[in-house]
């Protein structure tokens, strides 16, 4: 097992920040239970707090945990396109995890990547993740660690997976009647809606 992997769970579990490898570019994380962790995350990358971040799980019944009200037509969404490069904006009629929507109760943000092994073990340990890509807002996503910046990387403990593909996930808004592509990464937004619309038919 990569080294990093023990001092990323210690971390995580203590409240603090860790770099962890996904399916598309590095990410940001902090335990996803832990409010002032959170703050602290947001404090760290410098991104503001209307921004929602999601919450990330190494499986669907891991995030099934987390978020048990995604059933129906939101969990044959979530089966049918993760693990996979989506970011997929749910109704969260329970309101969980408030620190982690931006101020709006309404919608969440999860995240079921193809993890590296060694990131699976770290988001398994821990339960699961707050997630947001490793840079500065704005900034270029980061395929391998030394695109992180600096003081980022500083302040967290790391596990190195080397080159990750290097485009953020698709975000798909899933909160209306019609599903809408809020940002094409990964997958492109035809291919995403058409993906979406198999899982419904």
């Amino acid at each position: 097992m990569a080294s990093g992997v023990d001092a990323a769970v210690e971390a995580l579990r203590s409240g603090a920040p860790a770099l962890l490898p996904t399916d598309t570019v590095y990410g940001l994380c902090c335990s996803p239970f832990l409010p002032e962790a959170v703050a602290a995350l947001y404090r760290l990358k410098g991104r503001i707090e209307r921004q929602p971040t999601a919450i990330v799980a190494a499986s669907v019944d891991g995030l099934l945990v987390c978020v048990p009200e995604l059933a129906g037509r939101a969990e044959a969404v979530c089966r049918a396109l993760l693990p996979g490069p989506f970011t997929l904006v749910l109704s969260n009629p329970a309101e969980r995890f408030p620190w982690l929507t931006g101020g709006k109760p309404g919608p969440i943000g999860v995240r079921v990547p193809r993890l590296p092994d060694v990131a699976v073990h770290v988001v398994e340990a821990i339960g699961a993740v707050a997630a947001t890509s490793a840079n500065d807002p704005g900034g270029p996503d980061p395929a391998v660690l030394e695109d992180v910046p600096a003081r980022i990387r500083a302040a967290c403990a790391e596990v190195d997976a080397g080159r990750l593909p290097g485009t953020a996930s698709t975000v798909l808004d899933l909160t209306g009647d019609d599903p809408r592509v809020l940002r094409e990464g990964a997958v492109s937004a035809p291919d995403a809606l058409a993906r979406v619309r198999d899982a419904l038919s």
